[in-house]
């Protein structure tokens, strides 16, 4: 098993006054940025747009297989590895969110189901499409390279189409597709679920927060995710809980400690109900 050493990640990892975006070549990636291939958090998106390449990445405990045509994102937060062989072929873009609503409304990212898929964070792209993949890829690249005039501009226009290239090759567009203002609370609700989960695990708190009722609240997260406002909120806990068991030492009784929880039976009880298995069993079932 892993020591409890994630390491967090910024932007900072891939140079000197590199802040809010980033593209290189796939080839090489892990000689380049060793960090990559351990576990680790990072504070922004990465998109692996793969023409060619073997290997896996790993976000929480879901494994994605890499070959050939396929997109792959990596969200913000997640505990996630990538392994990739050095020959491969394609691009990897990472860019904060930020950088992306210094042009466009801060909460645009949230209309791109393919960013917002909770599990199958990946989308095969058709042969025939790659033609218009490498340009749209090259001009990105050079952009960023070049750093001639208003290039961010460019950059975060360049990084729009691909993004809404990516949602027409999502499965899950169609009848799936959140109404802007209502995936916009909702995706509020999540990030304040981010900051405040560990010790605000009911959705009266997050409704006062977010200027409705717990009624209006839980209306919403049915109507947009299939989802109760408290099952949001517990899914998230669940997630973390699954990231301390998969990727530290730490025991049962430290982890409850951790997410908040009054007692170690209760958070034992609690992770049983959602998952199943005890923590014990999830995590020597995911080791073993």
């Amino acid at each position: 098993m892993q020591e409890m050493d994630i390491s967090f990640c910024d932007m900072g990892l891939f140079g000197d006054g590199i802040d809010h975006f980033w593209v290189e070549d796939l080839k090489g990636l892990l000689e380049d940025y060793p960090t990559l291939e351990n576990p680790h958090k990072q504070d922004f998106y990465v998109l692996l747009l793969i023409k060619k390449a073997e290997g896996e990445v790993m976000v929480d405990n879901q494994k994605i297989r890499l070959d050939r045509n396929k997109a792959v994102v990596i969200k913000p937060r997640s505990i996630n590895y990538i392994s990739i062989n050095r020959e491969a072929e394609g691009k990897i873009i990472c860019f904060t969110e930020d950088f992306f609503s210094l042009r466009y409304n801060n909460n645009q990212l949230c209309k791109f189901t393919f960013l917002n898929q909770s599990e199958g964070c990946f989308v095969r792209i058709k042969q025939t499409d790659w033609e218009k993949w490498e340009l749209l890829l090259l001009f990105i690249y050079n952009e960023f390279k070049q750093k001639k005039g208003e290039y961010t501009h460019l950059l975060r226009s360049y990084l729009n189409i691909i993004l809404f290239e990516l949602d027409r090759q999502c499965p899950y567009t169609g009848n799936q597709k959140k109404k802007s203002a209502s995936r916009s609370k909702i995706h509020k609700f999540e990030q304040l679920i981010d900051k405040h989960y560990k010790e605000q695990k009911l959705p009266s708190f997050y409704a006062e927060k977010l200027n409705v009722s717990a009624n209006y609240l839980n209306r919403l997260c049915k109507e947009q995710t299939g989802l109760t406002a408290g099952d949001i909120i517990r899914k998230r806990i669940i997630t973390e809980a699954k990231r301390l068991l998969i990727y530290t030492d730490n025991r049962i009784n430290e982890i409850a400690y951790e997410l908040g929880f009054e007692s170690t039976s209760y958070f034992v009880t609690f992770f049983k109900k959602y998952d199943n298995h005890s923590p014990e069993k999830f995590r020597k079932k995911y080791l073993d």
